[in-house]
């Protein structure tokens, strides 16, 4: 059963390209890793909640764009392969320069329940 890594960010706008050129190099790295889909959404209609909303969730700032975004595994198994390997390949080596606040994005895995049309995942 494939296996998605889901994502919540904010990114400053101003951001935007290099966010894009981060996710375009992220892509390649993943695929390279054993994912078998990916998706960045740039946010253009993220409301602010009363109790909560994707903004509150970020701790979005002014000048902030939410963005939701996805790996997509084969399975599980294949999914924590990956970061392990990715671990050890990192360790030892500077991270990169993000642009965006990494101490406010959250993820999590989760697998398919119900799905349906173009791009569904099963």
């Amino acid at each position: 059963m494939a296996y998605i890594q889901g994502f919540l960010l904010a990114v400053p706008e101003e951001n935007k390209a290099k966010y894009k050129e981060m996710a375009e190099d992220a892509l390649e790295m993943f695929k390279g890793y054993g994912a078998i889909g990916f998706q960045e959404n740039w946010g253009v209609n993220v409301p602010d909640g009363k109790v909560t909303s994707f903004p509150m969730a970020t701790k979005m700032e002014a000048g902030e764009v939410c963005m939701f975004s996805w790996i997509v595994w084969p399975d599980r198994a294949a999914a924590e392969a990956a970061e392990a390997q990715m671990m050890a390949d990192m360790d030892g080596k500077d991270m990169p320069q993000m642009p965006f606040d990494g101490m406010r994005m959250m993820w999590g895995g989760f697998e398919p329940l119900v799905a349906w049309g173009e791009g569904a995942v099963q």
